[in-house]
């Protein structure tokens, strides 16, 4: 090997060494720079954000007031797993992803699918619950037993859900009426202004339970997983989330707070 080819190799290894290093140094600066997790522990309280309009995930206590249900139980257990305060603050539906971004909150924690968070870039936790969405008819109705049986229907769906993505996707049908919550849509659906209304499995069971004269179909639509949703790029609260729902998943305290809400059989 010539002297001089000796030094230009010496070279290229050096400029190696330097790019590698400071790629390195670039993605350590990165991680350094996500502070989202040494915030929340200062502050020693994290705040989550819901729309409390959708039992038994979230809704408030008619008699009380308070807000109840299944997430606001797990909030409160991934707080006390944390070691910190949970501040609860209820908004509208439309609102909570631009809210998030804004920084009014710290996390949401509301029955919130994978396909509804993917409209924005943000983190997501472990999915902590699989939500079917399925269809209610009234009592009585017994043209519609299938998925196949809403071709030339009016359905009726909550604007902005993952049910409403998922009615989208379906074709031949006579129209989609959406609404801002649940409830209008069974108000309509109950005077036969639309033939049926999809919705999360947990909400229309929770509703057929204090409202009769409907009828669940027995054919899901579709299965949507439900994440907490934090800012792009906050992989340490996002981290110490999902360990902490591993945690009370491990010790039984995710299950009690599931029989309480969430089994509907």
């Amino acid at each position: 090997m010539t002297k001089k080819f000796k030094n230009v190799a010496v070279l290229v290894l050096a400029l190696s060494i330097v790019i590698t290093f400071t790629g390195c140094s670039k993605k350590s600066e990165e991680t350094s720079n996500d502070v989202s997790w040494e915030n929340v522990k200062d502050n020693g309280k994290i705040t989550v954000g819901l729309c409390a309009a959708y039992p038994p995930f979230e809704s408030r206590n008619d008699k009380t007031g308070e807000l109840e249900g299944f997430d606001i139980d797990l909030a409160k257990l991934l707080g006390s797993e944390l070691g910190i305060e949970v501040e609860i603050k209820d908004a509208e539906w439309p609102a909570l992803l631009g809210g998030l971004n804004k920084g009014d909150f710290d996390v949401l924690i509301t029955c919130m699918s994978k396909r509804e968070a993917a409209a924005e870039n943000v983190n997501m936790s472990d999915v902590y619950y699989e939500l079917n969405d399925v269809i209610i008819v009234k009592e009585g109705r017994n043209d519609i037993n299938s998925i196949e049986d809403l071709k030339n229907k009016i359905v009726g769906v909550q604007l902005g859900s993952g049910s409403e993505q998922v009615v989208d996707k379906l074709d031949g049908l006579k129209e989609v009426k959406r609404y801002d919550y649940n409830p209008e849509a069974f108000i309509d659906l109950e005077n036969d202004r639309i033939d049926c209304v999809v919705v999360g499995y947990a909400y229309a069971v929770n509703y057929m339970k204090e409202n009769e004269g409907f009828r669940l179909v027995d054919e899901a639509l579709e299965s949507a997983e439900i994440v907490m949703v934090l800012r792009q790029g906050e992989d340490g609260l996002t981290n110490k989330l999902n360990e902490s729902l591993s945690k009370i998943k491990e010790n039984g305290k995710y299950d009690e707070i599931l029989n309480k809400w969430l089994k509907v059989n």
